[in-house]
């Protein structure tokens, strides 16, 4: 039986592995807690909010995510692929993504601002309408995923190939144009 928790503020706790296991939490705020060393098990987050909280290397299996919002966060080396799917939506803004995978998961118009998404595996992702506002997308991966409407135009860094992205109707930059042509060995100067 999981336990359920409602609009609590929790600040400047270091969680252990399995401490929030089972548990649900809607209307929380976490604020500059350590989760690094969690390995979540299905423990439901609903409208809760993160800031200024270090997820580094956190393990994460059927998790729900139900508009969540990261602000400020450390979140390097999660796989949200084993996230609970059912009305999964998050937000990112001013957080550090690198090398996390959301493989195959459905993220239309999920907000990212001003964040750091080096090498992250959007592969088979459903990225429809998601705004990459002012995002480092160095080597991300985004093979056979949908990205229809996604709004790349003030991000940088990213290598995509049409041929195997869908891209209709998505926004980029002049000034980037240079990552969608890397597969024709077209060099823009």
């Amino acid at each position: 039986m999981s336990q359920y928790f409602l609009d609590i503020n929790y600040n400047g706790q270091i969680y252990s592995e399995e401490v929030l296991n089972f548990k649900e939490f809607e209307a929380c705020v976490f604020t500059d807690c350590d989760f690094s060393a969690c390995s979540f098990t299905a423990v439901t987050f609903i409208d809760c909010n993160f800031n200024n909280c270090n997820f580094n290397g956190t393990k994460i299996s059927h998790v729900a995510f139900r508009t969540v919002h990261f602000n400020n966060c450390q979140i390097k080396e999660v796989n949200f692929a084993m996230c609970d799917k059912l009305i999964f939506e998050i937000h990112f803004n001013n957080c550090f993504l690198d090398f996390s995978k959301f493989y195959a998961l459905k993220m239309k118009a999920t907000s990212f601002t001003n964040c750091s998404l080096i090498a992250v595996d959007f592969m088979q992702t459903d990225l429809t309408a998601v705004f990459f506002n002012n995002c480092d997308l160095y080597r991300a991966e985004f093979d056979h995923a949908n990205a229809n409407k996604a709004d790349f135009k003030t991000s940088r860094n990213y290598t995509i190939d049409p041929k195997k992205t869908k891209l209709k109707k998505a926004v980029f930059s002049l000034a980037e144009l240079k990552g969608l042509l890397f597969s024709h060995n077209i060099i823009v100067e």
